[in-house]
């Protein structure tokens, strides 16, 4: 029986000055040929079934040595096959599994844009191993088939990539889909795996390209061709587009900013008073014991974090050492517990920082008894002065004030009020009272009807919606080009920090643009534009849009690819 021949793949290529052909950005010898790669694709251990995927040029060869005799499988639909040791005589003795499903995709249209063929074998780890060994020995008495070899992490998205399969941005967001482990880092990954992204960027570059190539035309027919526009009119009209592009920009690189929080986890900072129930809070936030809970004023001495999913949100919660300023009628009767000693100083710093660089912190009060029968919400100075400060810089607090069981619902609503004054700018809605200890009870009290749960999950629910708002896309004015499309601005939440500082530089490009030919009317006497620099400034932020989907001959490729598959399992 004739062989079938493997499919001609003709990747995007072009060939250097030093004889090697450029794919994708990587330099490879004219004359290499890729092996062909294998790796088990579902994860390691005994299941129901296990999936071998192989690419390459060899992946029929490999068939017809694993199942001797047998005719090549229609493609993209699944065969059932006793697979064979291979050179050997099909035998009870040499069978590796008596009815795998075989599925041949002949490239390019393929997941890796080669020849792909896919083995689902019984999941027994017996199996497997027995599978995995064959596929290489295929070529060991075979002069027409070239290497087959283990896969690397990540080199079937590798090749994927370089055969114009992805785009770079979608083999970042490939990786932050492995990488998932909540909702909406899901969403967010999903986002990225369209086109979406690659396709405004590149529309953009060309964009810069067009206006570019006006400017250049200018500088090399000015003076035996005609044009509609003069050169000031040309630049004029090319300086509002670039205008208009870099608010565009902007506000996609804000919304990166955004999606980063998605991806790396919301950093919150708990913030309050000592024995105010930060630390009750954040048990009751994470289901479980985390921190040490006591009547004994801090007891909390460091930053204690523990990582969470909340709503669908990955959440970094920290619990941090009580904040207070010493009172000055306290230290007078020498009370010892009015002293703020090294170590807790030195907590209450590592407090403010940690509140500093957080992305959203709760702000713990309480209720506590001022004298016999009197029971006040406490409003330490120097927990009230950081909040305040929190609230005129970042406006990213949220409120909790806890031990409402204590007082009146009267006394509930005087202390959102009071909260209200000592933090101007606060809204009302990010105010929300609680009760750690009834919380507690109930949970101890299942089957007790009408337990107050403390009001937890309102509480709970307000957190979720602050996350909401910090994460919501960012759209550009209306009249700004492109903002009528809100799923442009939603997919721009899947830009990563490397797009981010990417789309940070084509816009100093830009600006830097603006400033060339932008000549103020009292200056034009003086001096004119450069048009050679001001055409450079285009190119230079086109190519920075070309990095980021790995379209450009920037030397950078291999070591994003690099960084992105450390992400990646073997068989990805």
């Amino acid at each position: 029986m004739a062989k079938a021949t493997p499919s001609q793949i003709s990747p995007p290529t072009w060939r250097t000055s030093t004889g090697q052909v450029q794919r994708r950005g990587l330099a490879v010898d004219a004359s290499f040929q890729e092996p062909t790669i294998y790796a088990l694709s579902t994860a390691p251990g005994r299941a129901a079934i296990a999936v071998i995927r192989i690419s390459g040029s060899a992946c029929l060869d490999i068939y017809q040595h694993l199942c001797p005799g047998k005719p090549i499988p229609k493609s993209r639909h699944a065969n059932a096959r006793t697979l064979y040791q291979p050179h050997h005589a099909p035998h009870p003795e040499t069978m590796l599994d008596a009815s795998a499903l075989v599925l041949y995709f002949p490239g390019p249209k393929t997941v890796t844009g080669e020849d792909v063929l896919e083995l689902h074998v019984h999941g027994g780890p017996a199996i497997v191993k027995a599978v995995l060994s064959a596929i290489p020995q295929c070529s060991s008495q075979s002069t027409s088939l070239g290497a087959i070899r283990y896969a690397e992490p990540g080199e079937f998205t590798r090749r994927a990539f370089i055969n114009d399969r992805l785009d770079l941005t979608q083999v970042e967001a490939l990786g932050d889909t492995l990488a998932a482990t909540t909702e909406q880092q899901r969403r967010l990954s999903v986002r990225g795996t369209t086109s979406g992204l690659a396709k405004r960027y590149e529309s953009w570059r060309h964009q810069l390209l067009y206006a570019r190539g006006e400017l250049e035309a200018l500088i090399d027919f000015s003076e035996d061709q005609h044009f509609d526009e003069s050169p000031s009119e040309l630049c004029s009209s090319v300086s509002r587009q670039v205008e208009s592009l870099i608010g565009l920009l902007r506000v996609h690189s804000q919304n990166a900013v955004r999606g980063e929080l998605l991806r790396n986890g919301i950093g919150i900072a708990l913030l309050g008073a000592p024995n105010a129930g930060k630390s009750s809070l954040l048990n009751q936030i994470v289901g479980r014991e985390a921190a040490i809970v006591s009547q004994e004023a801090g007891t909390t001495r460091d930053v204690v974090e523990v990582g969470l999913d909340l709503g669908g949100y990955f959440c970094r919660l920290g619990d941090t050492a009580g904040l207070r300023k010493a009172k000055q009628e306290a230290l007078a009767t020498g009370d010892p517990a009015a002293i703020i000693g090294g170590i807790e100083k030195e907590g209450m710093r590592r407090a403010k920082l940690r509140a500093a660089e957080s992305d959203a912190v709760v702000v713990v009060l309480s209720f506590e008894p001022t004298s016999p029968g009197k029971v006040t919400l406490h409003l330490d100075d120097e927990v009230i002065s950081t909040a305040a400060e929190l609230v005129r810089e970042r406006n990213n607090i949220v409120v909790a004030i806890n031990k409402s069981d204590k007082v009146s619902s009267e006394s509930v609503e005087d202390s959102v009020n009071q909260v209200l004054a000592a933090l101007p700018g606060l809204d009302r809605g990010k105010i929300h009272t609680i009760s750690c200890r009834q919380a507690e009870m109930a949970a101890t009290e299942k089957q007790v009807k009408n337990v107050s749960t403390g009001n937890i999950q309102s509480f709970l629910q307000g957190l979720i919606q602050h996350f909401s708002e910090l994460t919501a896309a960012i759209a550009p004015d209306s009249e700004s080009a492109g903002a009528a499309d809100p799923s442009i601005w939603q997919d721009s939440l899947g830009a990563t920090e490397r797009h981010r500082l990417l789309l940070e530089n084509a816009i100093k490009y830009l600006e830097a643009f603006i400033d060339e030919v932008d000549i103020p009317p009292s200056m034009q006497e003086e001096r004119e534009a450069d048009i050679v620099v001001a055409a450079e400034h285009l190119r230079g932020a086109a190519d920075c849009l070309a990095k980021i989907t790995g379209r450009g001959e920037g030397g950078d490729v291999e070591e994003v690819l690099g960084v992105v598959f450390e992400k990646f399992c073997v068989g990805k």
